[in-house]
């Protein structure tokens, strides 16, 4: 017995040690094929260096372009996720597995969100521009198209949680599938629902900063020009504006969710 433990012992060290040397052989190799080389990173540090130098203090000579920017972004990732909300709740209904009308019906939605959710919002983005051209619009349906990629399963995992009794006395009352999804489904899950669907606007406001990099609107096209024409002064304070974007956007859904989970307490209480 105590040989088969020194033995396994004696394996497992060899398998780390195998293991350890195969991964540090890969790095190697990959910085070698990669072409990141000593003399490279150098010259690089030497370029942020003159980077950050030309960054302080942050400015910007057309203050309303960027306010406008910024309310474009976050109109972007508003509409985009009320759109991928709305389509998202219907999908949902017809993926889970305790509520969808046909069993096929409900892989063939769930292979469908995972097939756009594996695809980048960065890469929608640039298909709907050649679509449908440069500005806002490409950017709000990358986002609903991505959102309803991730909200299609965690909604469907919700609605698969739910306690069927509620659904089969309101079907032996004479409540009509509507009725049933209207009135014992959606607020038996209104509170996961809330939660995920601002947890998908904080995603896509961040998201959307990034968007307009490629022309989809809002407010990384400033980032854009800003470090095309050297201005890194300008493009710092684009930075922060997006900063600030971003940290409005997680206090505004720490909020919502604190009164939507208080409303839904007072509702069952």
């Amino acid at each position: 017995m105590i040989k088969n433990k020194e033995t396994y012992r004696q394996q497992k060290k060899v398998q780390n040690s195998i293991f350890t040397f195969l991964a540090f052989a890969f790095f190697i190799f990959s910085m070698l094929q990669l072409n990141i080389v000593p003399e490279r990173i150098v010259r690089s540090i030497e370029r942020l260096g003159y980077i950050f130098g030309n960054m302080f203090p942050p400015v910007t000579n057309e203050p309303v372009s960027l306010f406008t920017a910024a309310i474009e972004s976050i109109q972007v990732a508003i509409l985009g996720t009320i759109l991928g909300v709305i389509i998202s709740l219907f999908l949902a209904v017809l993926a889970a597995k305790n509520l969808t009308i046909s069993p096929y019906l409900g892989y063939a939605i769930k292979g469908f969100a995972g097939f756009v959710r594996a695809v980048p919002a960065l890469i929608w983005a640039l298909l709907f521009i050649v679509a449908v051209g440069l500005g806002p619009t490409p950017g709000i349906l990358a986002l609903a198209i991505n959102s309803i990629g991730m909200l299609v399963k965690v909604y469907g995992e919700a609605l698969e949680e739910i306690d069927m009794g509620i659904v089969e006395a309101l079907e032996s009352a004479g409540a009509s599938k509507v009725q049933v999804i209207l009135q014992g489904v959606f607020p038996s899950v209104m509170k996961a629902f809330t939660a995920w669907s601002l947890f998908r606007l904080d995603v896509n406001i961040r998201y959307s900063a990034i968007l307009g990099v490629v022309g989809a609107g809002g407010i990384g096209w400033e980032l854009m020009k800003a470090a095309q024409m050297s201005r890194y002064d300008e493009a710092l304070m684009v930075t922060i504006v997006i900063f600030g974007m971003v940290m409005s956007a997680e206090v505004l859904s720490e909020y919502m969710k604190k009164r939507a989970n208080a409303a839904s307490a007072q509702a069952l209480n």
